[in-house]
């Protein structure tokens, strides 16, 4: 099994930042990718960025390309995700995922998820 924790949401302006983290233990050696989702109300649970383990490879949602960085830490098992420029569009609860599998968009494709973290930009 494999335990996410999600940290660093909050309530910024729009133009502002906020770094997110996902720290991971239990069995983490088995995760190949880990990505963030986020999910607003009334609205389905969308992809945002993954990373896999060896932060060889990272994807992004357009919309988020070029103010949205991901990494990771793998000597402290953590994932980060760097928002810059935040719109009040990007306000949602944020999930970090891990999949044992592939690093992809695809929600169904993660296997462990965290509880959640709130992200609220106001205009």
């Amino acid at each position: 099994q494999v335990q996410l924790v999600e940290s660093g949401g909050g309530s910024v302006q729009a133009g502002g930042s906020l770094r997110l983290s996902c720290a991971a233990s239990g069995r983490t050696f088995s995760i190949y990718a880990t990505g963030w989702f986020r999910q607003a109300p009334g609205k389905e649970r969308e992809f945002v960025a993954t990373i896999t383990r060896r932060a060889a490879t990272t994807y992004y949602l357009d919309s988020v390309k070029g103010r949205f960085t991901i990494s990771r830490d793998i000597a402290k098992n953590t994932v980060y995700l760097q928002m810059n420029s935040l719109k009040p569009e990007d306000t949602a609860v944020y999930y970090c995922a891990g999949s044992l599998r592939r690093a992809t968009q695809s929600k169904y494709d993660y296997d462990y998820w965290g509880q959640g973290t709130q992200v609220t930009v106001s205009s």
